[in-house]
């Protein structure tokens, strides 16, 4: 088909005058609003009945920004076609914006210019350019195999216990799974409460969870090497603060909650380990929960912020500051407190730039969560600990929630939907694509002293 010059040249990324990060942002955008069209649809209701404009907007945003915050039941509200698109969003927001591109120009044999393979290196998340390509190719083919394997798992639990709709749960569950969104088809808002001491359908659900957070380059590493001592820095960074906040998370939490005749008070101690390792993976961005998160402590809560905060690694399907942000973070402290000069991990040194990016990221998302949970706080009637909740779980793209999602107010939806899309994008991202140009100083001032702490 032959199409309308300046219709071809809008197709074009290469024509466009903008900056990869406001390709980015237009783009994780644009899907949002196709989703809320087609969401806002009769055909996507049970019910044939038009989703408000705000309420799929919120959903739309929550499936592509794979969070799993939602005001209506996936389970009881939307038909086979809203699940579907739901899903699709879902796979989208996962792979993002630039992979999914990539995928379609590859099948029409389309050749990818530099300006793309530059967005894609700022899209993954990459320290070069060169083989961007290939490693989308890479992560295409192991997002499908690894959600088909997990699928089929999940498929042959439920096929006994739902039969034919026990298989479309299995995989439709997979790839919310492995893209650390959370949404859920057992209705009435329940998520995974009812498997609470179902082992196969928890390690199966937080492998996929594990696998979707900790990155595409980082699993490429470790299956390339395969050897502790040739993986690269960022590699050992993320696995080793993944797994020390999984461990830790769970032994907190199960010191907190094992007493608690509303959550892991009743179980088995095989039942509150399990228990306490899925609510430990699951703020790491992705939004499943096993027992109510509304009947949890205020202590257990407020751990779970600092756990959504942090959230997943980078270059995964996962949101929050990163776990390599929070590494380089403690290690910069650490600097301070030992008297060294250089900020070390693994035996090598990280540049200033990095620490500055570091504390960049972190200042921003803190001051982001700060304003929106005050402004929330002013048109919400819940309290300030689940408005807070419901704030990191949204910038982290986490999905949990202590049940006040479908009362929120339009304000209240509308500041979730901005905080969801700060955290899927990232916030430094955001910044750059907002600001009208970056520039570099040629003049550099004298050194001044200030005092600190």
């Amino acid at each position: 088909m032959v199409l309308p010059n300046g219709f071809s040249n809008l197709l074009d990324i290469s024509e466009w005058k903008l900056t990869p990060y406001q390709i980015l942002v237009l783009g994780f955008a644009g899907l949002i609003l196709c989703g809320a069209l087609l969401l806002m649809m009769p055909m996507a209701s049970v019910a044939g009945q038009s989703l408000s404009f705000i309420d799929a907007l919120f959903t739309s945003t929550s499936a592509v920004c794979v969070t799993g915050l939602i005001v209506v039941d996936t389970g009881t509200y939307f038909s086979l076609f809203g699940q579907l698109v739901i899903i699709l969003l879902i796979q989208a927001g996962g792979l993002g914006i630039m992979t999914m591109a990539t995928l379609m120009a590859l099948v029409m044999r389309r050749k990818i210019q530099l300006r793309e393979r530059l967005i894609m290196q700022e899209a993954l998340n990459q320290l070069t350019v060169s083989g961007i390509v290939r490693l989308t190719q890479y992560i295409i083919l192991i997002t499908l195999l690894i959600e088909f394997i997990g699928g089929t798992i999940l498929a042959i639990r439920w096929y006994s216990e739902l039969g034919i709709q026990g298989i479309y749960f299995g995989y439709w569950h997979a790839v919310s799974s492995f893209c650390n969104a959370g949404f859920d088809l057992f209705g009435n808002f329940s998520s995974l409460t009812r498997y609470v001491e179902d082992i196969i359908v928890n390690l199966t659900i937080t492998s996929l969870i594990i696998l979707g957070g900790i990155g595409f380059s980082v699993m490429f590493d470790v299956w390339d090497n395969r050897q502790w001592r040739k993986l690269r820095l960022h590699t050992k960074l993320v696995l080793t603060t993944t797994s020390t906040l999984l461990v830790f998370g769970t032994l907190v939490i199960l010191l907190l909650e094992m007493n608690n005749p509303n959550t892991l008070g009743p179980l088995t101690w095989q039942g509150k380990f399990l228990a306490s390792y899925f609510q430990s993976v699951t703020p790491r961005t992705a939004g499943y929960n096993t027992v109510d998160i509304g009947k949890l402590q205020d202590a257990t809560v407020f751990f779970m912020v600092i756990l959504m905060f942090i959230g997943a690694s980078p270059a995964s399907t996962g949101g929050g500051i990163k776990t390599s942000t929070i590494g380089v973070l403690i290690a910069a402290v650490w600097t301070l407190i030992s008297g060294k000069h250089d900020v070390e991990v693994f035996k090598r040194r990280i540049s200033q730039e990095l620490v500055y990016k570091a504390f960049s990221i972190f200042f921003i998302a803190a001051i982001l969560v700060i304003f929106v949970t005050m402004m929330m706080s002013i048109t919400e009637k819940a309290s300030f600990l689940q408005i807070l909740f419901e704030v990191v779980s949204a910038f982290g793209t986490v999905g949990l929630t202590t049940g006040i999602t479908p009362d929120l107010t339009e304000y209240g939806k509308m500041w979730i939907i901005v905080t969801m899309f700060a955290g899927r994008v990232g916030p430094v991202t955001l910044a750059l694509a907002l600001a009208l140009r970056t520039r570099k100083g040629m003049m550099h001032y004298p050194e001044g002293k200030i005092s600190i702490g």
